[in-house]
């Protein structure tokens, strides 16, 4: 059965990505490429992405200014109202609410899971609309005190499981639930 898993990074105040939509704090955390929370390891589950057009137009910025190319070889569905350029093979870009393409990401998928890249607002959709089974969260031991939030709705978890890598707590949590009200 394939598994909706936001995979991400957060700074110890919830924030994903500063003010300025940078990601320099990330990249400066001490971590073991092989410990607790490994990209390789979750990756190797995975046979789909998605992703909202902040993230994507992040990672667009970050290939352009390093020369780098697209890495992965899966399909990549991209939520935006924007008009934006492929960055490599495999990236379809959708409107509309998850559920509305839930069909074509899990076929893409191979039954495998879809890794929830980002942004927050993207896995907030996801989790009400019952589609977000898990966020794993790599915790930094910094503040950002503004910027992109982990998730700008309420979302309701269950801590299934912890550990430490480097600098980052890496907490897993499986989504108990839509979001409800107070």
């Amino acid at each position: 059965m394939t598994r909706y898993r936001y995979y991400t990074a957060s700074s110890l105040d919830g924030f994903i990505a500063d003010q300025h939509d940078s990601l320099a704090w990330l990249f400066v955390q001490e971590h073991d490429e092989d410990g607790p929370g490994s990209h390789d390891a979750f990756m190797a589950d995975v046979g789909a992405m998605v992703m909202g057009a902040t993230t994507y137009a992040w990672i667009g910025d970050h290939l352009r200014s390093s020369g780098e190319r697209w890495a992965y070889a899966m399909p990549c569905f991209v939520f935006t109202h924007r008009e934006l350029e492929p960055l490599g093979e495999g990236i379809t870009f959708v409107q509309g609410a998850p559920a509305d393409h839930r069909d074509a990401i899990e076929a893409a998928s191979g039954d495998r899971d879809v890794w929830v890249v980002g942004g927050g607002a993207l896995a907030a959709d996801l989790a009400e609309a019952g589609m977000l089974d898990q966020a794993i969260v790599s915790i930094a031991a910094v503040t950002l005190g503004a910027g992109r939030p982990l998730f700008p709705r309420r979302c309701d978890l269950r801590l299934s499981d912890v550990a430490r890598n480097g600098a980052f707590v890496v907490a897993t949590y499986d989504v108990v639930g839509s979001p409800t009200r107070w």
